[in-house]
């Protein structure tokens, strides 16, 4: 309706420029009552943003066969979406991904290139984690410490990279998401 929104460059994604008069999909975070009117302020980076994205793309997430529990960014890079089925003959992680995974890479494409990671949700705290640090294959994750929530992944070592991830981003993700501490550790070859 002709209002003005308001786009910070905090929530846009890294690289994206943006020109007044812009046509941009955005999510609403946060709506400020000014001097003028509404002012609406819009993000790309949020992880709402990518729920939305997700619910427009994936028709079991709009219809809530598959619930989206929790969702971590690094906008512009990597996101990790944990899904659970409300319905035993969904797979939650096939319906997001789609066929030749063209549903999420539509929302990748949307997002300039982030990868988005779908994580198969768990109330196992151990198997969770595991999960979260997918791509890699976790060996063994050990819990370290309840009272300071810390866990330590042994991972083979052609796992480790993968498991650390670019500028340690995977497990600083999966550590977001789990809520928990993750340190990485590379399986002995004498174990």
């Amino acid at each position: 309706n002709r209002i003005e929104v308001s786009f910070p460059l905090r929530e846009t994604l890294p690289n994206e420029e943006h020109q007044r008069g812009d046509l941009v999909k955005a999510v609403i975070i946060q709506v400020l009552k000014g001097y003028q009117g509404p002012q609406i302020i819009v993000s790309r980076a949020s992880p709402r943003f990518l729920a939305r994205l997700l619910e427009t793309e994936i028709p079991e997430i709009a219809n809530g066969a598959i619930e989206i529990k929790d969702i971590v960014r690094q906008p512009g890079e990597r996101a990790k979406v944990a899904v659970a089925s409300l319905e035993r003959d969904i797979d939650p992680i096939g319906a997001c991904i789609g066929v030749k995974g063209n549903r999420i890479l539509a929302i990748s494409k949307e997002l300039q290139g982030e990868k988005v990671d779908i994580i198969k949700w768990s109330p196992d705290l151990v198997s969770y984690a595991k999960a979260a640090l997918s791509p890699a294959k976790v060996e063994r994750l050990q819990v370290v410490s309840q009272t300071e929530k810390a866990m330590l992944a042994i991972v083979p070592q052609d796992q480790l990279s993968l498991a650390i991830g670019k500028k340690g981003i995977n497990v600083k993700l999966a550590s977001r998401l789990v809520g928990w501490k993750i340190s990485i550790k590379q399986e002995d070859a004498n174990e």
